[in-house]
């Protein structure tokens, strides 16, 4: 038997020692983080019993980056103006303060305000510290190259694992990347993430031809791996970041996108239970069949993974319906969420432990846990981070920063999507990538005012 309290000690002193050596190199760090973020195991997977769980070596590593931070600018009294009063920034502020509000009426309050001690140290270090770290071209490639490069380890592992139960096997498929990664979700997830990083700079025809083929060989590899996760949310994703980059190409505006979208909401709303009654004729189960795999997205009737997302929702809506306004406190939903269920909804892997992921959902999740203006705050940092990119790409005078832009994106794209299925931005393994590509849209967004002042003589 482990003693806890030995582990513990015996652990601190790396993480110190890491967190030490950012008063010399924090963009090193930052990086060396970045490449642990994909190797990175849960506390209690090592531990057994603890009341608390963490993800070691990043988080620790992340908290001392946080302390560092705040030395350094309580020492300096400053910080770069150019990124605490970007619009995204002063998104991020309302998400947060609102996000704190209610972490001090929560109803389990020390749960919440160590989410939301979390949720900063992430955004810390990849968003604020993470502007500086982009502002060299060269530290975006190595951010993800070396997120990249630990995947693959994972994708190893996985792959050997799943090899030896048969790769027709969708539900081992489900495990085989754990304990790196919690299920096939956060997995296929982040494969989708990356993808059209890979992708833009394999066709990219401006870099040498080298690299070029390595970064083929990573998309086919990532691609390949996505296939294999059956993770139908990553696969309608990268679909929906499809269908983003033909709008894109396609320039059209944006009054008509908004019609159409408003139009088919008011149809879906109209013609609700006539769709739910043809969903409910959908049998199709989990299969390896691709086509089949596919067509059980839909299935409400019998697949038990959709029926329990829809029970998830559901407890979701109740939660809010009982605390509209300040919600039950940020990160609580797993532990509140229980007695909420109702007895037709749930399902043969319903449980009332908090063992079994969250809400399924970062809006309706959010919308629980912080109420409607919470909600409200992540909605508009959405928008204002998606009218960040796309007004970058537009104003974009270079190819490369061109591609970099509309690559990440579309990789802000997958997650946004993914996260009306799954939510998994309170881990390392989402919130590190997800967090250092909003980082990146606004060092590109302020390189393209640059180019286009430049242009304009301005």
């Amino acid at each position: 038997m482990v003693n806890q309290q030995s582990l513990l000690i015996n652990v601190l002193p790396f993480a110190l020692a890491f967190v030490l050596t950012a008063f010399m190199r924090m963009d090193n760090l930052l990086l060396l983080v970045a490449f642990l973020t994909p190797l990175s195991l849960p506390l209690h997977d090592l531990v057994e019993g603890l009341p608390f769980d963490m993800y070691l070596p990043t988080e620790p590593l992340l908290f001392g980056v946080l302390i560092l931070f705040i030395f350094q600018v309580a020492r300096q009294q400053t910080f770069d103006k150019r990124i605490l009063r970007h619009p995204v920034s002063l998104a991020l502020y309302f998400y947060l303060g609102w996000m704190l509000l209610t972490s001090l009426s929560s109803s389990m309050p020390v749960v919440s305000l160590k989410y939301w001690l979390s949720k900063l140290w992430f955004l810390i270090a990849f968003y604020f510290l993470g502007f500086l770290l982009f502002q060299k071209k060269t530290n975006i490639y190595r951010f993800a190259g070396l997120y990249c490069s630990a995947f693959v380890l994972v994708i190893y592992y996985a792959w050997s694992r799943h090899f030896a139960l048969g790769f027709h096997n969708v539900q081992a498929a489900h495990f085989v990347m754990n304990p790196f990664y919690k299920d096939h979700t956060s997995y296929g997830a982040m494969l989708a993430f990356f993808i059209p990083f890979l992708l833009g700079v394999t066709l990219f025809k401006g870099y040498r031809k080298g690299f070029r083929k390595m970064a083929a060989l990573a998309l086919l590899l990532f691609s390949a791996a996505l296939l294999l996760s059956y993770s139908r949310a990553a696969w309608l994703s990268l679909g929906a970041a499809a269908v983003v980059w033909a709008i894109l190409k396609l320039r059209i505006r944006f009054r008509p996108l908004l019609i159409t979208g408003l139009t088919t909401l008011a149809l879906i709303l109209t013609f609700q239970t006539q769709l739910l009654s043809m969903l409910e004729r959908n049998d199709q189960e989990s299969s390896a069949n691709l086509m089949a795999h596919v067509s059980s997205m839909t299935n409400v009737s019998s697949d038990a993974s959709n029926l329990e997302r829809i029970n998830r929702w559901s407890c979701a809506m109740r939660m809010f319906e009982e605390r509209p306004v300040s919600g039950w406190g940020p990160g609580t939903y797993m532990f509140q969420y229980a007695p909420f269920q109702l007895t037709r909804h749930r399902t043969i892997i319903s449980t009332n432990s908090a063992n079994r992921g969250n809400a399924h959902s970062e809006y309706l999740g959010i919308l629980a846990e912080s109420g409607f203006i919470g909600l409200i705050s992540l909605l508009v940092l959405i928008t204002v981070v998606l009218y960040t990119g796309i007004h970058a790409y537009s104003r974009a005078s270079d190819k490369e920063t061109r591609m970099l832009t509309l690559c990440t994106l579309l990789g802000l794209v997958t997650y946004l999507v993914h996260g009306t299925l799954n939510n998994f931005l309170d881990t390392d393994k989402v919130a590190v990538p997800f967090w250092a590509f909003v980082a990146i849209l606004v060092v590109l967004d302020g390189k393209t005012k640059e180019q286009q002042a430049e242009l304009t003589g301005k």
